[in-house]
């Protein structure tokens, strides 16, 4: 495996001195603002609290990413940075780790983890890649394949969709999947069955568990057929508001609101809107 100096030393030292003092300065700044003479609120901020901004600035960079702006994401990236320093900052003064305690470890584990580009380890895919990368960490882990749970590596916090797929994805290694897209297909229809039982007979727990079971099964279609079902329900509702503004402007034209509209001209409008869109 080659060692991470060796790695290093590949970029000229201008660039790596240029990221360093970059680096340095923004911890310089984050370590002023805890400072006892620093700021109030900084000083009062822990780890929960920066564990809310940090999911929040990690959503505003995905929300960059989709936007296709280059200014935005390289601002919210600043922020995400910022957040993540932070916490080191307040795990520095627990003296629990450091900044450099973290770089390094992370920089081992990507080392370790690419044994085909650091080291000698020969692969022809990128499914081979990903093989490889499980068998390292269930090796780093201690524990053997078969003992390995689904939900193992899931972050509770994950949005309920992106968890379910990470989850499937989990128990499709372990042996516990359909064979094919079209048993997954089946469990949706049986899934709807099920559910309009459940909205028959009135009662609300059995509704919301059958609406679990089915947006759970539509995840398991959507990890068939190579999609990313988070990525997939966040498109749909830039869909539904992008045609919805449509519907909005065409009403304001006519100096007229959503309120004033009936159900049947905002149907026409939204279809006109799709139409465009298509176009």
């Amino acid at each position: 495996m080659e060692p991470l100096g060796s790695v290093t030393e590949r970029y000229p030292l201008h660039h790596r001195r240029y990221m360093m003092n970059a680096l340095q300065n923004l911890l310089m700044i984050i370590e002023t603002l805890r400072a006892p003479d620093g700021c109030m609120w900084d000083r009062k901020q822990t780890k929960k609290d920066v564990a809310r901004y940090l999911i929040e600035e990690a959503y505003e960079v995905v929300d960059a990413i989709h936007s296709g702006s280059s200014e935005d994401l390289k601002e919210e990236l600043g922020d995400l940075l910022f957040q993540i320093l932070f916490l080191v900052k307040i795990s520095e003064e627990r003296d629990e780790f450091n900044i450099s305690d973290v770089i390094r470890e992370i920089s081992e584990k990507m080392i370790r983890r690419h044994p085909h580009v650091f080291g000698d380890k020969k692969v022809s895919s990128i499914e081979e890649i990903k093989v490889n990368w499980n068998d390292i960490k269930v090796h780093e882990e201690g524990k053997p394949p078969q003992h390995s749970s689904p939900q193992r590596g899931v972050p509770r916090s994950l949005p309920s969709l992106l968890r379910a797929h990470r989850i499937t994805e989990n128990a499709s290694r372990i042996g516990f999947d359909w064979d094919d897209t079209q048993g997954a297909m089946e469990k949706i229809d049986e899934e709807l069955e099920e559910l309009k039982n459940a909205i028959a007979s009135q009662n609300n727990d059995r509704i919301k568990e059958e609406v679990g079971d089915i947006l759970f099964s539509l995840v398991n279609v959507s990890r068939f057929v190579n999609v990313n079902p988070e990525e997939a329900l966040t498109s749909t509702i830039g869909k539904f508001l992008r045609r919805f503004s449509v519907i909005e402007k065409q009403l304001r034209e006519q100096d007229r609101t959503v309120a004033d509209a009936s159900l049947d001209e905002m149907d026409e409008l939204w279809d006109q809107a799709k139409k465009n869109e298509k176009r």
